[in-house]
């Protein structure tokens, strides 16, 4: 499965038949690394209500039909209104998907839209587990992760909005994923960090990481 990273908290997932973009904030992203018109998606996963998150998911999943995959309470307030096709769950649930599942799983973070709830996302995905973190503090739910056997934690350090560093290490050292790729950062100037540096601190605890310049991709 190839993993792109496109900038801030959006990714694509392909596993050669399906393609998953998260949090698709590219229009107005100045690290973007595609732009809305050229980003296919056979879903789009959306972890909360802010802009930055948000992003192009509607217009992205208008020209490409993908539904959008979040909160029930966001689907209700933000996509269906819309006229957009979505598929709504809640924390602790899992759905089916023609490509594997998603399970929606807690976050610690503002929603953007009143009444509505911050999630992370647990892909089953081209036979690995990914695990997509939001926008989070750190939680200490995050240890119960280390039981899913993750192959690839995407975990925010920018800080100010999020945990930083120091607290997404210590989510690492809970979760205990295969692999680290940091997300989250560098993109405004509240969040600038060194990605390289938190690489670094993962590796000397005894984890893989691996930093992800907007644009490059790996296989999982």
């Amino acid at each position: 499965m190839e993993l792109q990273f496109l900038g801030h908290a959006c990714f694509l997932l392909d596993d050669g038949a399906y393609q998953v973009l998260t949090d698709p904030f590219l229009t107005g992203n100045p690290l973007a690394a595609a732009n809305t018109e050229e980003v296919e998606a056979d879903f789009i996963l959306v972890t909360h209500g802010h802009s930055d998150h948000v992003g192009d998911a509607a217009a992205i999943s208008r020209r490409t039909d993908a539904p959008i995959c979040c909160t029930v309470d966001l689907a209700d307030a933000v996509f269906a209104p819309a006229g957009l096709p979505v598929q709504g769950g809640n924390l602790g649930g899992w759905f089916s998907t023609p490509f594997g599942s998603v399970k929606i799983v807690p976050a610690l973070h503002g929603s953007g839209v009143p009444g509505c709830l911050s999630c992370g996302f647990l892909l089953e995905m081209g036979g690995k587990k990914i695990y997509h973190a939001g926008d989070t503090a750190l939680i200490s739910d995050m240890a119960l992760l280390a039981e899913e056997n993750i192959d690839v934690a995407l975990l925010p350090i920018g800080d100010f909005y999020t945990m930083g560093p120091a607290d997404a290490l210590r989510a690492v050292k809970m979760i205990r994923p295969k692999l680290t790729i940091p997300m989250h950062y560098n993109t405004f100037p509240a969040i600038v960090q060194d990605p390289d540096a938190f690489a670094a601190s993962v590796q000397a605890a005894g984890f893989q990481a691996r930093v992800l310049r907007p644009g490059e991709s790996l296989s999982v």
